[in-house]
């Protein structure tokens, strides 16, 4: 693979290991950990434990920082994951939710409070249709939904 120039960094207080494990084993295949620090006696963290992960979910890389309570994850960035099937929308939205929170439109905060959006790969098409009244439908119907049901988006689209 070629290197990834940009890489998303997500700062954990302290748990940044036990959630790459997390999401190695939610989004599975070829998921791995590439790399990985550990603070030294410099600090700040206690010697030996982890600074960072460097991780790939689906070929994706991100950072997983063990950095302290300073900072904490919003809503202002999620991680957004195009799903084939409503299978795969139903499994991920499952695990990523264990112990997390479901959001509505499709959002679900996990329970190191990362949000992420479990997009059907339809829905884009979806909203995006020519059609403003079919695009309005479907709008219209994902409002109703956390988990989002892609059947049920369809038939919006379609005006059942």
């Amino acid at each position: 693979m070629a290197e990834q120039k940009i890489t998303a960094c997500l700062w954990f207080e302290r748990d940044a290991e036990e959630a790459v494990q997390h999401y190695l084993a939610v989004f599975g295949g070829d998921a791995r950990v590439v790399a990985e620090q550990r603070y030294t006696e410099a600090g700040p963290g206690e010697p030996g434990s982890m600074l960072t992960q460097t991780f790939e979910l689906a070929g994706q890389r991100f950072m997983a920082l063990n950095g302290g309570p300073h900072d904490t994850f919003n809503d202002a960035i999620s991680l957004s994951v195009d799903c084939a099937d409503q299978a795969e929308v139903d499994r991920l939205w499952a695990a990523l939710s264990e112990g997390g929170e479901e959001r509505d439109c499709g959002w679900v905060k996990d329970r190191y409070g990362v949000s992420w959006q479990i997009v059907p790969r339809d829905l884009p098409e979806l909203i995006a249709d020519p059609d403003p009244v079919k695009a309005d439908r479907v709008m219209r119907a994902m409002f109703t939904m956390k988990k989002l049901d892609i059947q049920a988006l369809r038939d919006a689209h379609a005006g059942a």
